[in-house]
């Protein structure tokens, strides 16, 4: 075998090779010339520019950030062992065990293929947003533009004094009842602590909001522990109006993921949520 098909560039295009728009939810399209993912596909996947893939393939781009490392191996729906060669690959250590992962596992992604358009979020188990679908970005807004570490849930409910706030919503999202839905976030947060007691991101989150959220530091001193299920929201969409759904979520027990479902709550909504679907993202 020739080096050069042992590159990080030649090993990122040869996964995406293998890869069908099937695989991920995407329609086939006509006129391919090849069964595998287009550039443009896994970018969009990854969150990331068709050019920066262009030169990660090429091997003009060889040092790409973790973050990027781990965008790139959930669009590639790569195992554990394949996502630890990547990092290897672009000279950083793979996460290590005991830590959050932001690798979502094959049947979590099978399952994300199978909900279509309807908004579907998923986040890690520190509540950072990590891969969402067009249904979300035209219900939400597209979070695109916000860097990975502020699409946090725990930031945007509880912001404090210093510091960026959180941002996984374009529109404003008024919860049926906030108070429990608060509790329920600390509470699940509280759980990943004692799943992850090694994790540096984990405790410089809590710390930081303890520190600088009194509501957050009242509820987390409780010691309550449990995980976030299901919720009514309205969604103060600024085409379409005022879109009550029913958000629920799914925990991964591997990984502590979470699978953030909204549906629409009466025949009307279920309409709005088709208009938001058409007019496309925000």
């Amino acid at each position: 075998m020739s080096t050069d098909e042992t590159t990080l560039g030649a090993t990122i295009r040869a996964w995406r090779d293998r890869l069908t728009p099937a695989d991920v939810g995407l329609p086939a399209g006509r006129a391919r010339r090849a069964a595998g993912l287009r550039r443009e596909e896994l970018a969009e996947l990854a969150g990331l520019s068709v050019d920066y893939v262009v030169r990660l393939e090429q091997g003009r781009a060889s040092t790409p950030s973790a973050q990027v490392v781990g965008a790139l191996a959930r669009a590639l729906r790569l195992s554990r062992p394949e996502r630890d060669h990547l990092y290897r690959l672009a000279d950083l250590l793979p996460p290590a065990d005991g830590m959050i992962t932001e690798q979502s596992p094959p049947g979590m992604q099978r399952v994300l293929t199978r909900l279509g358009e309807t908004p579907v979020g998923v986040f890690t188990a520190d509540w950072r947003l990590i891969w969402w679908n067009r249904g979300w970005a035209a219900l939400l807004g597209d979070p695109s533009a916000t860097a990975p570490e502020d699409r946090s849930l725990v930031k945007s409910r509880f912001p404090v004094a210093k510091g960026p706030v959180g941002r996984i919503s374009d529109v404003p999202i008024v919860s049926e009842n906030r108070e429990a839905s608060d509790r329920a976030i600390v509470a699940d947060l509280r759980r990943a602590s004692a799943r992850y007691p090694g994790d540096p991101r984990l405790a410089a989150l809590i710390r930081r909001t303890v520190d600088g959220n009194t509501e957050f530091a009242a509820l987390w001193h409780s010691g309550a522990v449990g995980v976030h299920a299901e919720d009514r929201k309205t969604v103060k969409h600024p085409g379409i109006g005022d879109v009550t759904v029913d958000c629920d979520v799914l925990n991964d027990g591997e990984t502590d993921m979470k699978i953030v479902v909204y549906t629409a709550a009466s025949s009307e909504d279920a309409t709005k949520l088709d208009l938001a679907l058409v007019a496309g993202v925000h």
